[in-house]
């Protein structure tokens, strides 16, 4: 079984959002990483997507 992964964010206020799911793990960083770079201020991250 292959893990898939979602990308996160977080605001200024505490709230979480989806930004997107089912990708591989390479996928996944990737987009954040292109989020971060874009300098929008929130906080985002990856993790690995539950049952």
């Amino acid at each position: 079984m292959t893990t898939t992964y979602r990308v996160m964010r977080q605001d200024d206020n505490g709230n979480r959002y989806l930004l997107a799911k089912g990708l591989t793990r390479a996928a996944a960083e990737a987009l954040a990483a292109e989020y971060e770079a874009r300098g929008h201020k929130q906080l985002y991250w990856v993790e690995p997507e539950d049952g």
